[in-house]
């Protein structure tokens, strides 16, 4: 279990350090109404994550392994070299849409009417930026493809996916709990937090592409 925990921990911390969600959440708070929007968000962000993890899981459980299959090459370390080149797709083109020197980074349309946004959209959001999103979707899906290869009993699958999403969820949640805590306080120091991930939200995720679709290809290469 604690190795599968290990395996588990950089995939949740590239879902959890993704800058564009917690700049979102944090929008969200500093909105009329920011328990309802942030609450709805958050609820929609966890929804999401498990989503995405729980169907690559059970996906991952009907794949044969290396000694059953007729093809050679195991079906897992395929999917990870895909994967693993997929997340370095990424990264080169995210790089090549960063900032020219002296630009504003900018952030996408949908956040300009997040102040306006109602609970149940704020709602979707979370669970589309979770479960959705292209980045996203190919960290549950190595995830996934983790702990369905362990062929574990049903509360250990359980466990692994709920700590799992704890850590993944946890930068959406922490911001939800600090303003609950002290809305005054927090106003301040979110909002510092938003403008330092919106001023390195290319540089962060060009480093969490390159090492985890590093480590994917090289485990998939690793296999066959």
């Amino acid at each position: 279990m604690l190795e599968l925990l290990g395996e588990l921990l950089p995939y949740a911390l590239t879902i959890a350090i993704s800058p564009v969600p917690i700049i979102a959440v944090i929008l969200m708070l500093m909105s009329p109404r920011p328990r309802a929007l942030g609450g709805s968000y958050l609820a929609g962000w966890i929804l999401g994550i498990v989503a995405a993890a729980s169907v690559f899981t059970a996906l991952a459980g009907v794949l044969p392994e290396a000694g059953e299959s007729t093809d050679p090459k195991p079906a897992v370390a395929i999917i990870q070299i895909i994967l693993g080149a997929l997340l370095l797709l990424l990264a080169i083109k995210q790089w090549r849409s960063r900032p020219k020197k002296g630009d504003e980074p900018e952030l996408p349309k949908w956040m300009q009417g997040i102040d306006s946004m109602k609970p149940g959209i704020g709602l979707g959001l979370g669970f589309l930026l979770a479960a959705v999103n292209p980045k996203n979707l190919l960290v549950a899906a190595a995830a996934g493809l983790a702990i369905g290869q362990q062929e574990a009993s049903g509360a250990a699958t359980a466990a692994a996916l709920g700590v799992f999403t704890l850590i993944a969820a946890l930068t959406v949640l922490l911001p939800v709990l600090i303003f609950l805590v002290a809305p005054q306080k927090a106003t301040q120091v979110l909002d510092q937090i938003r403008e330092w991930l919106t001023a390195n939200n290319t540089a962060i995720m060009v480093v969490l592409f390159v090492v985890l679709g590093g480590q994917l290809l090289g485990k998939g290469l690793g296999g066959i």
